[in-house]
């Protein structure tokens, strides 16, 4: 029975790519000299650190171009509030990874609603989908594709 898993992962290779070339034109950039300015990567989470708020935000749209440019869904970062100490100012981003509860009962529920002859399967951090039919299967992917989600979706291990 032909099926496909549907998960939200992202490349970590790319991702430290992206961050290394962040940093590297934050070292470059005139408007950062001297600010001790950089991006920390730790445990999968990400952290801005610069001298204060608005530098901090700078930052985020270079890390997003450099993400975007390697191919990455920046809709995978989610922003916490920028906190100020002194002559600091920190952001820590969450790299969201894997489909939540909350989500793959939504894709469970849109899939049931849609009519087609597919079911689907909630298996830990992804969603197994089958049916009985290839077109099928793609015709649920076009759907899934239209819905927009929080999170970037992809679509694994097509088997017939």
């Amino acid at each position: 029975m032909p099926s496909f898993d549907v998960v939200s992962e992202i490349d970590q290779h790319e991702l430290t790519n992206a961050i290394d070339q962040a940093n590297r034109e934050i070292s470059n950039r005139f408007d950062f000299k001297g600010t001790d300015s950089k991006i920390d990567k730790v445990d999968g989470n990400l952290t801005i650190i610069s001298s204060s708020e608005f530098q901090v935000k700078q930052i985020q749209e270079i890390l997003e171009t450099k993400i975007n440019k390697r191919g990455i869904d920046i809709r995978c970062l989610d922003y916490a509030d920028i906190i100020e100490n002194n002559n600091e100012a920190r952001q820590i981003v969450n790299i969201k990874k894997g489909v939540d509860k909350e989500l793959a009962r939504k894709i469970v529920k849109m899939i049931k609603t849609s009519k087609l002859k597919t079911q689907a399967a909630i298996q830990g951090e992804q969603v197994r989908i089958t049916g009985k039919k290839r077109d099928d299967l793609q015709q649920t992917i076009a759907e899934l594709k239209e819905a927009k989600f929080d999170v970037p979706l992809q679509y694994i291990n097509f088997r017939d």
